[in-house]
């Protein structure tokens, strides 16, 4: 069974930090390229960062630029994202997740994690 399983999350001031996990089981996820989306309440899902499958490539949403960081570790089958300089407009629930093919689409989601910023 394929799972993603996010961690890290919680209750930050504004201008802290947080580092989220995303660990991966059930496929061999170094195949994957992978991201991080987040959903803040009545806004829709939005792309954070993506990596590529080495990790040699990386894109950012132009809100997060400069202050997270995606980075990956295949041997562990591990994704993680390092949020520096948070905003109370960071807040929201962050997911994970895998894509296989060659498209835009994600084939495989974690189940959140929630990170709230505090002003």
């Amino acid at each position: 069974q394929v799972q993603l399983v996010e961690s890290g999350g919680g209750l930050v001031q504004a201008g802290g930090s947080l580092r989220l996990s995303c660990a991966a089981s059930g496929r061999t996820f170094s195949r994957d390229a992978m991201g991080w989306f987040r959903q803040a309440p009545g806004k829709e899902r939005e792309s954070v960062a993506v990596i590529s499958r080495s990790g040699g490539s990386t894109n950012y949403a132009d809100s997060v630029k400069g202050r997270f960081t995606i980075s990956r570790d295949n041997a562990k089958n591990t994704v993680y994202l390092q949020m520096n300089s948070l905003k109370p407009e960071d807040t929201a629930v962050y997911y994970c997740a895998a894509r296989v093919g060659l498209g835009d689409e994600y084939d495989y989601w974690g189940q959140g994690t929630q990170v709230t910023v505090s002003s």
